[in-house]
């Protein structure tokens, strides 16, 4: 559960932080669902991204502060490493509505991040540019359909229109923070700490944009994979 809102105090302490990752074809948004994320920014001008970056973010989530590392990069195939995927405890993986090929993609983005990350990775699909209704080429039930079998988290979002940008990042994090917590009752505060543990999420140097902190709503699990 999530709580507090607002920026984070860069001289506050941080308890956990989080690596995040978009992937996706070119094109269909993920450097500016990241820009809204992180800075409540969309250019329309918004050139194509060259190689890796990343932007943070800090909030609080039940009294901890939590700072999340959102990786974007190019959305071609071969600018896509292992090293991206390695110490992300958290995916976006964004197509766009009005552009069929981008969602037939998913399924090989989806194989190679199983490949890559942690088997405990936490993945929405996220449907953008969902602004463009009169364009849609994949319906909101295909998609949904899609995830529920792959047992992943689904949204649409608008990055123009700023609609759920929020609370697709809330649902990822929310579900990480729990994660982390239930490792840490089990193993004690300090430790599962250890950074030769790919499992390990506590205390990793992994970092996301600052926002106000949200409860994600039962309503909004579409599945019920944990």
């Amino acid at each position: 559960m999530a709580s507090g809102g607002g920026y984070g105090d860069p001289s506050q302490k941080i308890d956990y932080v989080f690596k995040l990752v978009l992937i996706g074809d070119s094109g269909v948004g993920k450097s500016q669902i990241l820009s809204r994320y992180a800075r409540n920014e969309f250019s329309l001008d918004s050139k194509a991204t060259i190689g890796v970056e990343f932007q943070t973010r800090t909030l609080v989530m039940d009294h901890k502060s939590v700072k999340a590392q959102i990786w974007d990069t190019a959305g071609q195939e071969r600018a896509v490493t292992s090293a991206y995927y390695r110490g992300a405890v958290g995916a976006m993986l964004v197509y766009d509505v009005s552009r069929r090929q981008t969602f037939d993609h998913i399924p090989r983005w989806l194989e190679e991040l199983r490949n890559h990350a942690d088997k405990n990775i936490v993945i929405i699909l996220v449907g953008n540019k969902s602004d463009l209704e009169d364009q849609r080429a994949i319906s909101t039930e295909d998609a949904k359909g899609f995830a529920e079998k792959e047992g992943l988290f689904f949204l649409e979002t608008s990055a123009l229109n700023a609609v759920n940008v929020e609370s697709a990042f809330s649902t990822v994090l929310t579900e990480i923070f729990n994660f982390v917590n239930k490792k840490s009752l089990v193993a004690g505060e300090g430790q599962g700490t250890n950074d030769g543990d790919p499992a390990s999420l506590a205390g990793k140097k992994i970092d996301i944009v600052p926002g106000p902190g949200q409860v994600i709503p039962t309503k909004s699990r579409l599945c019920c994979n944990t």
